[in-house]
């Protein structure tokens, strides 16, 4: 009897941790990208671009709508990024050719990049952390950076950087069950990465749909709107096109703008039997380190 009702409690959590999470955000969920109160005209200038924010450089084109940064200083430079720099990306000479190196990268960098852009408004702290938000993190007193290229060790230094661009590819492995092929990513039915998508989801790889970052290869690559979404700070919903355990409904806790249930605040309170949602976030790429790709398929993800 006890052995009965022990197995009906664990069945029990494990359905809670699959049912469709329900987390309400403590602040307004474009968070950071507020500005300080200036809101969406902080990033999107309603008229003249970067000249009518007054971030205009002189070699500024302005001529891509709605983007009120100064990008200009970051044209056609080269950025290496991680492993001692393996992975070099050389920016787009302008702002007006568009594609995924312009929207993903270019534009994020012209706040972002400590090293050759204006700071703006930013102070290299992260936002969730000035007002509270995070709760248990290692960090303690010291300030999360938020800049790259200026992150309190040398000035420049992307090498500790997560890599993105052209060169920055996403492996697939048909022996996984994760397959690439006409710009779009699928998982094969009873493989381990279906049962990875079953535990967790697959909101980064647009799974079924076209994947709009891919080089001249054919390869499709990182950028940094492939783990963030620029708009909503704390929730993430889950879609037909996005579902996270199986369901396509309900709204989990994200931080950091991560674009998927991303929780640093369940930091010392999973078991061993659980995994959490940041570390399943990661997965996703980098699936060799996944419970499934090592034959242990019933580990249930932890999300709020």
């Amino acid at each position: 009897m006890k052995k009965a009702m022990l197995l009906l409690l664990f069945v029990l959590a494990v359905v809670g941790l699959m049912m469709a999470q329900n987390w309400t955000s403590p602040t307004d969920v474009l968070g950071a990208h507020q500005n300080q109160g200036r809101g969406c005209a902080g990033c999107h200038a309603p008229h003249s671009g970067s000249f009518g924010s007054g971030h205009g450089g002189s070699s500024d084109t302005g001529d891509y709508a709605l983007w009120g940064q100064d990008a200009s200083p970051l044209y056609g430079k080269t950025v290496a990024f991680g492993d001692g720099g393996r992975y070099v990306e050389v920016l787009p000479s302008g702002i007006a050719a568009g594609g995924s190196e312009v929207s993903g990268i270019l534009l994020c960098l012209s706040c972002h990049d400590g090293n050759l852009t204006q700071s703006n408004m930013m102070q290299n702290w992260s936002y969730e952390q000035q007002i509270g938000l995070l709760t248990n993190t290692t960090y303690g007193s010291q300030k999360i950076p938020t800049l790259l290229g200026n992150d309190g060790t040398s000035a420049g230094n992307y090498t500790n950087d997560h890599p993105v661009g052209v060169n920055a590819t996403i492996s697939a492995s048909t022996a996984n069950g994760l397959v690439w092929a006409n710009n779009t990513f699928t998982v094969t039915a009873g493989s381990p990465y279906a049962t990875f998508q079953s535990n967790y989801g697959l909101p980064v790889l647009r799974i079924g749909r076209s994947f709009s970052n891919i080089n001249s290869a054919g390869q499709p690559y990182v950028t940094c709107r492939t783990c963030h979404n620029q708009h909503v700070m704390t929730v993430f919903a889950a879609s037909s096109s996005s579902p996270i355990v199986g369901n396509t409904t309900g709204y989990y806790a994200t931080y950091f703008f991560i674009a998927a249930p991303y929780n640093p605040n369940l930091q010392g309170k999973l078991t061993a039997g659980q995994a959490a949602s940041t570390t399943q976030f990661c997965r996703q790429c980098h699936f060799g380190e996944a419970n499934e790709a090592n034959n242990t398929n019933n580990i249930p993800t932890v999300f709020q």
